[in-house]
């Protein structure tokens, strides 16, 4: 059927609600088919869009046919009766999609795991593991803008879901009828108690991943200023690092309060320096000169400090994360809790610089695709393998992880190591400012940064993959003034340097990379969870200046390659 029949069709749906098909009145033909062209996809990262009614969007009907997917999935895989742990955030609906999750597990068999408040998404990932789940959901759009939320599903490892297996949840959803194959029944409400001995352990293991909790003990005079930007973490991020020891933190009170709007922020993402506006009010008039902020369902954090000249200064993911490299390997050498042929795992479109910090300690390091999911994988294959032990993986879009508890990204964690961290530099008489420059001196200059070029329309998906199999078929000579020495093609597994082709050993994604001349590199991907295609620049010079003036040109010569 046309967007326009599928349209009507839901109009006449007795299953909407008088609200629901005034919504649907009066919409314009570019609504129409912005809503109802195809289904909302489901990938790796599950789904994400905005709240509205329609096929191709999020709503109470598109939740629970993914659900209904999901079951079915589980069912050919024998997996009947199992448990399935249920998370969500604070954006408008999320507990109502969570329950209604719920409902549709209770029809197929399975059974429920609520939690009854909104939790961190790491912690779902957790109690996946724990409680020996054969799925996990979480109701969540991340850091994206109120006007979204997402869906996503975690495997019995506790990983989001790799593409084979989101594929087949996919073609489930386009052969099964949004209202009449959906099964539901009343769920049975998890225990408070339950969920509370669950946030025990969860903290529990949390903090045993501290690798300098008495720098902390040494600092009492140590403060932080900690904002949830009305997410999840607004619970247990002051509590994880209470029971560290921390003596003083501040919270933002106005942002401690959950709320679908986030009324304080433009955007609740703790990549962006503006959200942090509130908090460093409150740095100021508590002469406080560390801010930490976690994101609506805290897998991410963001840190703003002060350097020693007393200016504020906001770190880049890929910063925090070579800190908390560096920091990691160095707390467990000095505290001899190094175990033997230790890893670190970052994402391919991360900094260089974190292999050459793991070089220098003699550290293995892997690169995998992005997607915590692939750290996970990872984790998952040195202990298959027993040839190494994970201590530490990150992504540039401010995910940090230690430990093997869970399988993604967790921001009370990083808060955590992050306190640690600044107290041992603190003890030395350095702020963070002073060993991020410490380690650029130590291993040369490094500078990043992220292009998103948003593709609108019904049809952005197809742009997006086109945009990048043009960049196979004719890859650019130059970009900007800067010559293209190489071009890797991680679809195709191929590198293309001085006219000839080889192979690559390099993991298989819609992912193209170009070498330059000068050093600096630019990789392009396509946004599993956005209609935007990513462009990342990462340049490696002599001094600050050097890598800062590479990155300015490419920036405004990059966009170029996709448009």
């Amino acid at each position: 059927m046309t967007a326009q029949q599928i349209h009507a069709d839901w109009q006449a749906r007795a299953e909407l609600t008088p609200a629901e098909r005034t919504e649907l009145t009066n919409l314009s033909a570019a609504d129409i088919t912005a809503r109802f062209d195809g289904l909302l996809p489901f990938g790796t990262a599950g789904q994400r869009g905005h709240m509205q009614l329609g096929t191709a969007r999020i709503n109470r009907f598109t939740v629970a046919l993914t659900t209904q997917a999901l079951c079915r999935v589980l069912l050919q895989d024998g997996r009947s009766g199992g448990q399935v742990a249920i998370a969500y955030d604070s954006r408008h609906q999320s507990a109502a999609f969570a329950a209604i999750c719920a409902d549709v597990l209770t029809g197929n068999g399975f059974v429920p795991f609520l939690f009854d408040d909104i939790r961190p998404t790491p912690e779902l990932s957790f109690a996946v593991r724990r409680l020996g789940c054969v799925a996990g959901i979480n109701i969540t759009a991340s850091h994206n803008p109120k006007e979204y939320n997402g869906y996503k599903v975690f495997g019995d490892d506790g990983a989001q879901l790799g593409p084979d297996y989101a594929d087949r949840v996919m073609a489930v959803m386009l052969a099964m009828d949004m209202f009449a194959d959906v099964q539901q029944a009343p769920h049975t409400p998890t225990p408070a108690a339950d969920c509370k001995a669950l946030d025990e352990a969860y903290l529990n293991e949390v903090l045993a991943q501290a690798v300098d909790a008495e720098a902390v003990a040494k600092c009492p005079d140590f403060a932080l200023v900690f904002t949830p930007f009305h997410g999840a973490g607004r619970l247990l991020v002051p509590e994880a690092l209470r029971r560290l020891g921390l003596r003083t933190l501040h919270t933002v009170d106005s942002q401690m309060i959950a709320d679908g709007d986030f009324p304080t922020v433009v955007s609740p993402n703790p990549e962006d320096a503006a959200g942090f506006a509130q908090a460093m009010v409150l740095a100021e008039q508590t002469n406080c000169d560390c801010i930490i902020g976690t994101d609506p369902d805290a897998d991410r954090i963001g840190l703003v400090a002060k350097t020693a000249g007393g200016e504020w200064y906001t770190f880049t993911g890929n910063q925090i994360g070579v800190l908390l490299l560096d920091f990691v390997i160095r707390a467990r050498q000095r505290m001899g809790t190094m175990p033997p042929n230790p890893a670190a795992v970052v994402s391919i479109v991360s900094t260089p610089m974190a292999g050459v910090i793991c070089a220098a300690h003699n550290v293995h390091m892997d690169r995998v695709l992005t997607g915590f999911k692939y750290i996970g994988e990872k984790i998952e294959q040195y202990n298959a393998q027993k040839n190494h032990k994970f201590i530490f993986g990150f992504e540039e879009s401010h995910g940090y992880v230690a430990g093997e508890y869970c399988r993604d990204k967790d921001a009370v964690l990083a808060a955590t190591l992050l306190a640690q961290m600044a107290c041992h530099y603190r003890l030395q008489g350095m702020t963070l400012h002073d060993a991020l420059q410490h380690l650029y001196e130590t291993h040369g200059y490094f500078t990043e940064h992220t292009i998103s070029v948003t593709i609108t329309g019904p049809t952005a998906q197809a742009r997006m993959a086109q945009s990048c199999a043009a960049l196979r078929a004719d890859p650019p000579s130059h970009i900007g003034q800067s010559k293209v020495v190489a071009t890797t093609d991680f679809a195709q597994g191929t590198i293309q340097r001085d006219g000839q082709t080889t192979k690559a050993d390099v993991p298989a994604a819609d992912v193209v990379a170009f070498d330059l001349e000068d050093g600096s590199r630019v990789m392009v991907r396509p946004s599993g969870t956005e209609p935007k295609i990513k462009i990342y620049l990462m340049a490696r010079g002599q001094n600050a200046a050097d890598c800062a003036a590479a990155v300015a040109a490419l920036t405004l010569a990059a966009p170029a390659l996709v448009q």
